[in-house]
């Protein structure tokens, strides 16, 4: 495929925000039109400089780290333990899940309710005051791109799809135990693991586990593919 790094004018900032672990959607129209448009040519680009580009038919982008740090599986996990405490918070309150997490708001205001509904859950996430859980929790959705701060309204963006996915998971093992009346399967939420621990839930890079900086990775990018074309050439 023959890559013209010239008609991809949103080259630094796609790469930028992917690198750092955001991930790119309508919230970031320029970025996401020109990835819609140019796919093709920017996920070829990114695989011959080793960045796996996840283009997700639910509109959205992002990179697949290579490497899974502690910290990146700890914030992975307390995000998709949040989202599976707010299924179940909407649920009990009569408010479709889906249609929250699926581009609708929910206010500051609830989180304090929220909190001591669900203190013990939060406490697994190392989550114990209502600014923990805005630090920890809600600024790590903003900063990744699964929502949007509008003075203290937080509106979903698509790829909450990804925690929603696991949510989806844990409650189909609890329909498939009840129907078969298991007592010997035990289904709780997801539960973080220690920090030595390889496994996570959903693979987010971060810019804490990130030693190379974005200029200097974008940098080293464009010089290699350029190297490429000249010896193509």
């Amino acid at each position: 495929m023959n890559i013209d790094l010239k008609e991809m004018t949103q080259l630094a900032p796609i790469f930028r925000e992917l690198f750092k672990g955001y991930h790119l959607s309508r919230s970031e129209p320029e970025c996401y039109a020109q990835l819609s448009t140019m796919q093709d040519q920017y996920r070829a680009l990114f695989k011959a400089l080793g960045f796996e580009l996840v283009c997700d038919p639910r509109g959205f982008y992002y990179f697949v780290p290579e490497q899974m740090g502690a910290q990146v599986n700890k914030t992975a996990q307390r995000l998709a333990l949040f989202t599976f405490i707010l299924v179940e918070h909407l649920a009990d309150q009569g408010r479709d899940p889906l249609s929250v997490l699926d581009g609708g708001t929910i206010g500051r205001d609830e989180l304090p309710a929220l909190l001591e509904k669900y203190r013990d859950l939060f406490m697994q996430a190392e989550v114990t005051t209502h600014e923990e859980l805005e630090e920890k929790v809600i600024r790590r959705l903003t900063q990744l791109g699964f929502a949007e701060d509008s003075n203290g309204v937080y509106r979903f963006l698509p790829p909450m799809h990804r925690f929603l996915d696991v949510c989806l998971a844990v409650q189909h093992d609890r329909d498939l135990a009840a129907s078969l009346h298991s007592t010997d399967l035990e289904l709780r939420a997801p539960v973080l693991m220690d920090d030595d621990s390889g496994d996570t839930i959903i693979p987010i890079e971060t810019s804490e586990s990130v030693e190379e900086s974005e200029e200097d990775a974008l940098a080293r990018a464009m010089a290699e593919e350029r190297a490429v074309q000249e010896e193509d050439a």
